[in-house]
């Protein structure tokens, strides 16, 4: 039987059998996510999703690039389009929406009302190269969060985040600058893993 805190992970080999176009080499998906849109979700290399967690690219996409990692519990809507660039990464019960009901009251909500009835804010959501976002976030639709950034658990994003820069809070806001050493990291572990190939 089966572990359900240790559920294993699907292969680079039947990620593709399930029907995504595009999944590079060491690409592990723990078998207890929940995927709906599989044929509309890309995958770079070394790429590691804990479970549980939602993927949702039905109407929309979700592009994960290298050396990325999804800790578990998080949620990715990606009906506007999620975007996730080369060494970001979502901490614990990460929510992305590139979709979202309007609260205002100007329209209906749920997906149980016909469209016409809705007022549904779409917009692609984009994590820089080296983004990193805390336990507990929550990332709305539209919001481009630049290379570099991070953000402190618990916060709330509504707005574009500017690279480098370390935010916290809800709304997010700018605490200090983020170092770049990990630049020269990144540029040690790619020329280790070009002289290995």
């Amino acid at each position: 039987m089966q572990n359900p805190l240790n559920p294993g992970y699907w292969t680079e080999d039947e990620l593709r059998q399930f029907g995504s176009p595009s999944v590079g080499s060491n690409v592990r998906f723990a078998k207890n996510c929940t995927v709906v849109g599989i044929e509309n979700m890309t995958f770079g290399h070394d790429v590691r999703i804990d479970g549980p967690t939602v993927l949702s690219a039905s109407g929309g996409h979700i592009h994960i690039g290298s050396h990325v990692h999804i800790g578990g519990m998080c949620f990715l809507a990606g009906g506007g389009g999620i975007d996730m660039e080369d060494f970001s990464g979502l901490s614990q019960a990460v929510r992305v929406y590139s979709a979202s009901d309007d609260y205002s009251g100007e329209g209906l909500t749920n997906p149980t009302v016909p469209r016409q009835y809705l007022n549904v804010k779409v917009a692609p959501v984009r994590l820089g190269r080296h983004v990193i976002v805390g336990s507990g976030t929550v990332i709305l639709p539209g919001c481009m969060i630049g290379e570099g950034a991070s953000v402190g658990a618990m916060s709330l994003v509504t707005k574009n985040l500017d690279p480098w820069g370390v935010y916290f809070g809800t709304p997010a806001k700018r605490l200090k600058a983020r170092s770049k050493k990990l630049l020269g990291l990144e540029a040690e572990l790619q020329s280790r893993e070009g002289s290995s190939s």
